[in-house]
């Protein structure tokens, strides 16, 4: 796996961790809806997830007298949660920072521009 492939995956991973722990509850549409990705990608990352320890799922049935599930955050999802969440973080951060050198970088060239735009007019008119 690349390393754009496994950061993405990483990301995914961290969403729905992030996700689940504040509403277990989310039905695996609602998941990819909220994490941007298919239906069929959200259930190839529960699964991961489950197959690493990190989720469990419990099923029961609700007011509507249909099957609901619960995707409940492991002991150990919680220590990846944690983990994935200062990397995330890390990244963001930095890609914040590349963000503002590039925002400097714009604005200069958007002034000198300008300015030269001033001259070229103040030259036509006198």
């Amino acid at each position: 796996m690349t390393s754009r492939n496994a950061t993405k995956q990483e990301d995914t991973h961290f969403r729905v961790l992030r996700l689940l722990q504040e509403n277990p509850s989310l039905t695996q549409r609602e998941l990819a809806d909220a994490v941007g990705i298919s239906l069929g990608n959200i259930n190839y990352c529960l699964k991961a997830l489950m197959d690493k320890g990190q989720i469990k799922i419990r099923n029961f049935r609700n007011s509507e007298h249909k099957l609901a599930y619960a995707y409940l955050l492991t002991p150990s999802g919680l220590a990846r949660k944690a983990e994935l969440t200062a990397r995330f973080l890390s990244r963001k951060l930095n890609e914040y920072e590349n963000l503002k050198k590039e925002i400097e970088i714009l604005k200069r060239e958007a002034n000198s521009a300008n300015s030269e735009d001033a001259q070229a007019q103040n030259l036509k008119m006198g």
